[in-house]
């Protein structure tokens, strides 16, 4: 019995944290909100007996999350994303664009002819597919991973030929950047 509240409370409390994406006036605050939405719906896979698709989405997502917070931090203008700034951009078009997928990708599942199996049910399905996802691959992931880092390391250290240390000294006194050229925003 709880353990249908819990999924259900989490269930809810995941949509709303999805919508709150679109209705927070920062970049920060949608991150966490989006972050919120991910691990209550990592609770409601835990909750189906699935402990190896919840801890992979929670620990997905919070790296994921604060991989793209540590880069709202180095790059935007504002600080931290938290100044106010609306999410959705194009609304109408935006709008139009989600419905019309959600219309297509329902389609297309209600009108699709699925295979049927005779085969019987595994005995642990989870396995099954945590075998198929990672198993044989998982040396190639390993890499793939370490290619992965090393490239965002790369493109932050070429990115920030001048950072904000270089433009406003060490401790950040300067009230105006010192930049070999002049122009752009806040100069």
């Amino acid at each position: 019995m709880w353990r249908d509240v819990l999924f259900w409370v989490c269930a809810v409390l995941a949509v709303v944290s999805g919508v709150a994406v679109f209705r927070v006036d920062s970049m920060a605050r949608a991150t966490f909100a989006l972050l919120a939405s991910f691990l209550f719906a990592a609770v409601t896979v835990l909750l189906l007996d699935l402990p190896y698709l919840g801890v992979l989405v929670v620990l997905m997502m919070i790296m994921e999350m604060v991989v793209m917070a540590v880069f709202m931090i180095m790059y935007m203008m504002n600080p931290a994303g938290l100044m106010p700034m609306t999410m959705v951009h194009n609304p109408k078009g935006s709008l139009a664009i989600a419905v019309g997928t959600f219309v297509l990708l329902a389609t297309g599942v209600l009108v699709t002819p699925w295979p049927g199996s005779d085969a019987p049910r595994p005995d642990d399905p989870t396995m099954q597919l945590g075998e198929a996802l990672m198993g044989s691959k998982m040396l190639v992931m390993i890499v793939l991973g370490l290619a992965l880092f090393a490239t965002m390391v790369c493109t932050v250290v070429l990115a920030t030929h001048r950072g904000r240390y270089d433009r406003y000294g060490d401790r950040l006194e300067r009230k105006r950047p010192h930049d070999p050229i002049r122009g752009g925003l806040g100069r």
